[in-house]
């Protein structure tokens, strides 16, 4: 599998050993629950063809190996790990619930509330000597996370993880390439940023960027998102699950929920999105779909499309 062999190029098989009691953060164990693509493990798989489960524990922890690597920085590495600790059950798709369409960033508003409840991440931070805030507040690490059009690890792992998924155009040969060549720089504005040695590398990553951009614009999937999101959002307002819930169950559970209720509409729609075809989508409206651009650094360049535009980055050594 892509994903297995990616989390052991990433060094799986190494796990640092301050990192490994974290694992084991109820909080965290919870992401094994929630799949990395919004819920459409369970939607048409006329729409859908995942070869593989990916899950926000999967990419939370990617995201982590991915820092590690980089930075050797324990801090940034949990900072990382914890990172989607706020995810929900079907992810994005409660994005699109609350109209949240342009940054998708709407659930992360219980980040400090989901830690401040764990009392094992708690106990383990504080053996540490490793500040609550530096986890709560995880975008002050650049690496971690920064503003697009910059790459950081979570950016980057949700290409890969998307490429290996979603548009099935990343293979063995280009996760090789890829983590061999990224390394941090610090850019324009004093932050770290990861970026790569070769062009060449840079611009395969930049397709495949394009073509998730793509994918996640689809009218195919902007139906099946917002038909999730107003199937969930029923399901809270006829009091058949909580929005409290969405933190705290698996997806399976939830969709057991709404399954079986006593709510004939609710199941319908469900069917619905278990079963539609492709030639049965209509055509729908999505206004301010997020766009997932990037223009990463290449040595002392910025690669912005089909120029380099001359800057004064230098390697972090």
């Amino acid at each position: 599998m892509l994903l297995e062999y990616y989390l052991n190029k990433l060094g799986l098989k190494e796990i640092p050993s301050f990192l490994l009691s974290y694992l084991e953060c109820p909080s965290l164990k919870r992401l094994k629950q929630i799949g990395y693509f919004c819920g459409m493990d369970y939607a048409s798989k006329d729409i859908y063809d995942f070869k593989e489960l990916i899950t926000r524990y999967d990419h939370s922890l990617s995201t982590a190996l991915l820092t590690y690597r980089l930075t050797k920085d324990k801090t940034a590495t949990i900072a990382a790990l914890f990172h989607d600790i706020a995810t929900p059950c079907f992810s994005h798709v409660i994005d699109y619930m609350n109209k949240d369409y342009a940054r998708q960033e709407s659930t992360e508003k219980y980040t400090r509330k989901i830690i401040l409840e764990d009392e094992e991440l708690l106990s383990l931070l504080i053996r540490d000597g490793i500040p609550i805030d530096c986890i709560i507040n995880f975008k002050q690490f650049s690496v971690v996370d920064n503003e697009r059009p910059k790459l950081c690890a979570d950016r980057l792992d949700g290409i890969i993880l998307n490429g290996i998924g979603c548009t099935k155009n990343i293979n063995i040969e280009d996760i090789d390439d890829i983590i061999d060549d990224i390394t941090l720089f610090i850019n324009e504005d004093g932050e770290y940023e990861i970026g790569f040695k070769t062009e060449s590398i840079a611009r395969r990553v930049l397709e495949v960027n394009d073509s998730i951009n793509e994918y996640f614009h689809s009218n195919e999937d902007n139906y099946m998102m917002e038909l999730l999101a107003n199937i969930t959002k029923k399901a809270i307002n006829k009091g058949i699950i909580t929005e409290e819930q969405l933190y705290i169950l698996s997806e399976k559970d939830i969709l057991s929920l709404i399954e079986f209720s006593f709510d004939s509409e609710l199941r319908e729609q469900l069917h619905l999105f278990k079963t539609i075809k492709r030639e049965d989508i209509p055509e729908i409206r999505v206004d301010n779909i997020k766009e997932r651009s990037i223009n990463p650094l290449v040595e002392n360049t910025r690669l912005i499309r089909n120029k380099l535009t001359l800057s004064s980055y230098h390697i972090n050594n």
